[in-house]
């Protein structure tokens, strides 16, 4: 098959090499324009440009799709494939490969539908997550299902680990929904509406610790923001970012946010309800360390019935 992809972050980039490692001809890629990023706001390429550049694919960056029908059109492919492009598909261009636009999208509609659905999954406690090969309609997340796949979450997944695991997921089942395409075997279903949840973008502000809540709601809170934006609380007048923790289900009557014991195993908070063991945690200007190096700095000032602010 011809085709057109469009994506722009890493996890698109894994669907492309697997494209690219696939009997489809890939006769164009669409990317979002190069940003800025990093310390020095250097003009950085996104990591599916690199990889078609690298394999000598042809690169369109526009800042929208307006004006793209009848370049789309000269194309003359028979799909087009959408992973976190990352920019809206007008109603016209839907139609013009033979077999639509299609998405891969890392949730298992109609749940989590939205921009951050791995950060949702794992914020919400989700046992199972998976892949959606959707066909594409005017809607946020609301077309037709070609094929789902999915698979259980491990003890402690973050969005990184999630990220990557679906990314490879969705590469796998995008060429499966391609084989049954060109054989006329696809069956699309509707998604029924009445299950969608949304997965709105997460905030900076979303990350402060609130330890009024259970222990196993923080727990999954810090592995969903886990690469991105970190879990923190605040300890000695400055954030304590929060890289990984364990809930414990066990009695206890302090106040929340009370520090309840304190050794080189972890250091406990009294939450809402249970304990959150912290086990890896990071100072401002500081490395990431284990609680262990943590504790051996700072044992002097982790002292037992101490608040967190």
């Amino acid at each position: 098959m011809k085709i057109i992809f469009a994506g722009t972050p890493a996890f698109a980039s894994v669907a492309l090499d697997a494209l690219l490692k696939s009997p489809h001809q890939i006769v164009a890629v669409y990317t979002q324009p190069d940003r800025k990023a990093g310390r020095g706001l250097k003009l950085t390429q996104s990591s599916v440009k690199a990889l078609a550049l690298e394999n000598h694919l042809p690169v369109y960056q526009p800042s929208s799709l307006k004006n793209e029908d009848d370049a789309l059109k000269n194309l003359n492919a028979d799909v087009m494939v959408v992973a976190a492009y990352g920019l809206l598909l007008p109603s016209s261009v839907l139609s013009i490969p033979r077999y639509g636009c299609v998405n891969i999208h890392p949730s298992l509609l109609p749940r989590w539908r939205g921009a951050a659905p791995i950060q949702r999954t794992i914020f919400a406690g989700d046992g199972v997550s998976g892949v959606t090969i959707m066909q594409m309609d005017e809607g946020l997340d609301t077309g037709p299902i070609l094929l789902q796949r999915d698979g259980v979450l491990d003890e402690n997944e973050t969005s990184a680990s999630l990220h990557d695991k679906l990314a490879k997921m969705g590469a796998t089942t995008l060429l499966e929904t391609l084989d049954l395409l060109e054989k006329g075997k696809a069956e699309p279903h509707a998604q029924n509406n009445q299950l969608a949840t949304y997965a709105n973008k997460i905030s900076k502000e979303e990350a402060l610790i609130d330890w009024e809540q259970p222990a196993i709601e923080l727990e999954w809170e810090v592995r969903a923001f886990n690469p991105w934006p970190i879990a923190y609380t605040n300890w000695q007048e400055q954030h304590l970012r929060i890289w990984f923790a364990k809930a414990i289900n066990t009695d206890q009557q302090l106040e929340p946010r009370t520090i309840v014991h304190a050794s080189q195993d972890g250091v406990d908070i009294a939450t809402g309800k249970g304990i959150l063991r912290l086990l890896q945690v990071q100072l401002p200007g500081g490395k990431v360390l284990p609680i262990a190096d943590f504790y051996n700095a700072r044992r002097e000032e982790l002292k037992e019935g101490d608040k967190l602010i």
